[in-house]
């Protein structure tokens, strides 16, 4: 084992419809993972503001991402000495809808911006109603000691091609901030795909989800071979992973997969 570690916190809550209520838990949180070692703290998607069901009320809390719920994000960065990555309810250019943003911040702004690809119009639910699909382009990455992080969320998830584009960028760390509406076997999904991304790119993968009774619950940590190193199971909490910064090399020399492969993704 290296001597080598970063604090990962999955940080597990029901946003609601407050900006100003889910910025309190987002602080009670933060603080809580951060007395644990944490230096990044994962949030759920939404984390800014969430109704259920959607319905205009969306576009009127929809802000910029320079506007007040990241400068906020900001100033709770700079207090606790971490990265903040939450959900964000971004203006779009479509005054119907909002996109639908996951947010990296650190003590001097935001470090790492990423809009959802792939809309969840599926198990009964029609995302793109409300929200306007984010643009694909390459993935925006930061570095925190030695181990550089990349975003995505929630049904995004259900697509391996956008974690190999975030790991041909050369990330460590997978972060996916969620919304896993529950459901038959929609827990199975979760888990066996969050493990599943991580096997299959030999890296880390960090996930925060709503809570019952909407989410499934379980934000976790996996390890580079598909193992659960952290969880919070059903309640309003953190779980703190300390990751190994040399895991994923160490993986990558027993099982070079991603050498050793034969095919690229590709925008379409």
């Amino acid at each position: 084992m290296s001597d080598r570690s970063v604090g990962v916190a999955v940080a597990q809550f029901a946003p609601a419809a407050s900006v100003d209520a889910n910025l309190e838990v987002i602080v009670e949180l933060t603080e809580r993972a951060a007395s644990r070692g944490a230096r990044v703290v994962l949030f759920p998607e939404y984390s800014s503001y969430f109704v259920d069901p959607f319905d205009e009320s969306l576009a009127a809390n929809a802000e910029e991402v320079d506007g007040p719920f990241v400068a906020a994000l900001t100033r709770l960065a700079a207090a606790s000495g971490v990265v903040v990555v939450a959900g964000l309810l971004e203006k779009s250019t479509d005054h119907r809808r909002v996109r639908n943003t996951v947010v990296a911040v650190g003590a001097d702004g935001p470090v790492a911006v990423y809009r959802k690809l792939h809309l969840y119009d599926a198990f009964g639910q029609r995302e793109s109603d409300w929200v306007e699909p984010g643009e694909i382009g390459t993935p925006q990455t930061f570095e925190v000691d030695g181990l550089r992080f990349g975003l995505m969320t929630c049904y995004d998830l259900r697509f391996p091609e956008v974690a190999r584009t975030i790991v041909d960028e050369g990330v460590d760390v997978v972060l996916v901030a969620a919304e896993w509406v529950r459901g038959p076997l929609k827990e199975h999904h979760w888990r066996t795909l969050l493990q599943a991304r991580a096997i299959e790119n030999t890296v880390f993968v960090a996930a925060s989800d709503h809570p019952p009774p909407l989410g499934v619950g379980h934000s976790l940590v996996v390890d580079p071979q598909g193992v659960a190193i952290a969880e919070v199971g059903t309640t309003t909490d953190v779980a703190v992973a300390h990751l190994d910064v040399d895991a994923v090399a160490r993986v990558r020399r027993v099982n070079p997969a991603l050498e050793l492969r034969r095919f690229r993704v590709v925008a379409g």
